[in-house]
């Protein structure tokens, strides 16, 4: 019996990874190699939603896969790949979109969002962009998805999906479910904590992996707090509840334990040690992150591995749903 398998995505978009995608993601996506045969691609083809400029996509695309190594990722333990570099993605999309209805796609929130953000004008990408992330978790047989509550509703259409397909055609795919694990913790942004830490927006609010000690620390000195002195997690503290947050996740120790800690104490001592335990968190990853930008050769030889062990699993789901849907097999050279 093989393990459970597990696939995840991530976008080479903006800066890298910040400080909510490590303690959200990242480091589950490290423990949970021990007890699953996990899958981790960079979502390049849904990066292209938000038209980078060419050169800076490919940047970004290496750089994620050294930062990802760098937090733990392991190819020995896991399959690492880009997801352009097998097609199969793209073609999975394809069929699977001609079995999704126009209100249902329609209904999908993330895309409504961009349409109310970007009056209308959205792209037939950001349309169809959850059914490409349904041929990512199908492809692969996944039993299970990490994810957020912001994208539990295109898991939902996955499964749909998956199900419609297997009605139609015969049992092809695998149902996936959510990743049962602890929830990831929900970071927010230091100038604003009425929003998670965003990638997207950046700015002072959010910490990157690789900023440097001094910039980090900078950052959560001025992050905002409310008046008065006391170090406690309430509704009407969200600036230091989501300080508290950080420090409890990175510490591990119990919110209500560091109540304690800090009673009476202000909040210059405790942001300071907020600050501290971050640059310790981070200053391996840093390291690591530059001596495996030095061997660019690596990062290639590391993908090409990742790319062979997934095109082995995509072949095999690709063969069987061509079969299934009445793809003519391609003729084979007379010899």
């Amino acid at each position: 019996m093989r393990r459970p398998r597990v696939l995840s995505g991530i976008r080479p978009t903006g800066q890298g990874f910040q400080l909510g995608n490590y303690l959200g993601a990242v480091q589950h996506w490290a423990a949970m190699q021990d007890d699953n045969e996990c899958f981790f691609f960079l979502a390049d083809l849904h990066a292209m939603t938000a038209n980078p400029q060419p050169e800076q996509l490919r940047a970004r695309t290496r750089e994620s896969v050294a930062e990802l190594l760098a937090m733990g990722v392991d190819p020995s333990r896991s399959t690492v790949f880009v997801q352009s570099h097998l097609p199969q993605h793209a073609e999975l999309g394809w069929i699977l979109s001609c079995l999704t209805g126009f209100g249902e796609a329609s209904r999908m929130t993330q895309f409504k969002e961009s349409q109310h953000k970007d009056k209308g004008e959205g792209s037939v990408g950001l349309f169809t962009y959850p059914v490409l992330q349904a041929a990512d978790i199908l492809m692969y047989q996944a039993d299970a998805v990490p994810i957020g509550e912001d994208q539990r509703q295109h898991l939902e259409l996955t499964r749909d999906l998956a199900q419609r397909f297997n009605h139609r055609y015969g049992d092809t795919f695998v149902l996936p479910a959510p990743y049962a694990a602890r929830a990831g913790a929900r970071i927010k942004d230091l100038q604003d904590p009425a929003r998670k830490m965003s990638k997207s927006i950046g700015g002072s609010g959010t910490v990157w992996v690789l900023d440097e000690p001094a910039v980090v620390s900078k950052k959560i000195r001025s992050a905002v707090t409310d008046t008065g002195r006391e170090v406690r997690a309430a509704e009407d503290k969200p600036g230091i509840a989501n300080l508290l947050t950080i420090l409890s996740v990175v510490t591990g120790a119990d919110v209500p334990e560091l109540e304690a800690r800090y009673n009476g104490r202000g909040y210059g001592d405790f942001k300071a040690d907020v600050a501290a335990a971050v640059v310790e968190l981070f200053t391996p990853v840093r390291e690591r992150y530059a001596a495996l930008m030095a061997d660019p050769g690596h990062l290639d030889a590391v993908l090409a591995q990742g790319a062979a062990a997934a095109r082995e699993v995509a072949d095999r789901t690709m063969n069987e749903v061509r079969d299934r849907v009445g793809l003519l097999p391609p003729a084979r050279p007379a010899n």
